[in-house]
């Protein structure tokens, strides 16, 4: 079933936002090279504990997960496209990542990702993580009344093509609200005026994941978790959660 948010109920959503962009930007000022990946992860623990909020992913487990996630953020480093597990192994020069994050106050929860690299970066790196960002821009603009689910899909996808990226399936967007993931499901490639469509209240989790050399194929790791591309290539994931408005998309996580 797919719930409608009140103007009360967004703000409660928009103090769980927040806390998501605190973190997400606490981490990222950490991330340098010779850090090690559970240190990050200890970074946004400690933004969890200073807002009083709750992590959306520590024990989180979907049907497809043989254990429960053992950490609050997610780290996906170069061929990792999401749900990479951090560890205690340290970012390189060069690395490509991807951080994804969830937070809970209230029972509400917010959810956002965030992709750049440390150190010295690679070209072909930036443009990728940008052009996952045009594509994240791109489809919060459809988020209007009136709009179809397509429209959003579309608006990825079409970016991503262009670009001549892959796209993992089966994989994109989702709903948020009391639960982390709830109805509907948002693909990240589509066709225009179809689908569901958009109404006041909806809040939506947008999150392009683009696979740089262009394979939309994806295998998973032996943790049962991380995606990573089937060729090697470097992956970038952004995300937002928004609301649709009278007014137009209102991000939650910024």
């Amino acid at each position: 079933m797919v719930e409608l948010k009140t103007p009360g109920e967004l703000d409660a959503m928009r103090a769980a936002g927040e806390v998501v962009a605190a973190a997400l930007a606490a981490v990222r000022e950490a991330a340098d090279v010779g850090v090690r990946l559970l240190e990050l992860d200890e970074v946004a623990r400690s933004v969890l504990a200073s807002r009083g909020a709750k992590s959306s992913f520590l024990n989180y487990r979907p049907r497809f997960a043989p254990t429960p996630f053992p950490a609050v953020i997610c780290a996906s480093v170069n061929d990792l496209i999401v749900h990479g597990i951090p560890d205690k192994s340290k970012l390189q020069d060069g690395d490509l990542v991807s951080i994804d994050f969830g937070a809970n106050i209230d029972g509400w929860h917010g959810d956002a990702a965030v992709s750049f690299t440390v150190g010295h970066a690679d070209p072909a790196d930036v443009v990728l993580i940008e052009t996952a960002e045009a594509a994240l821009a791109a489809a919060i603009e459809q988020l209007v009344p009136g709009n179809k689910l397509g429209d959003i899909a579309h608006a990825v996808g079409s970016i991503g093509r262009a670009a001549g990226y892959g796209i993992p399936a089966d994989f994109g967007g989702h709903g948020i609200g009391r639960a982390m993931h709830e109805a509907p499901s948002v693909p990240n490639d589509g066709r225009p005026g179809r689908g569901m469509p958009l109404r006041p209240g909806l809040v939506l989790a947008i999150e392009p994941m683009f696979h740089a050399g262009g394979d939309d194929a994806y295998s998973v790791g032996p943790d049962g978790w991380a995606l990573h591309t089937v060729d090697g290539s470097r992956a970038a994931h952004v995300e937002h959660s928004v609301a649709v408005t009278e007014d137009g998309p209102l991000i939650l996580t910024a």
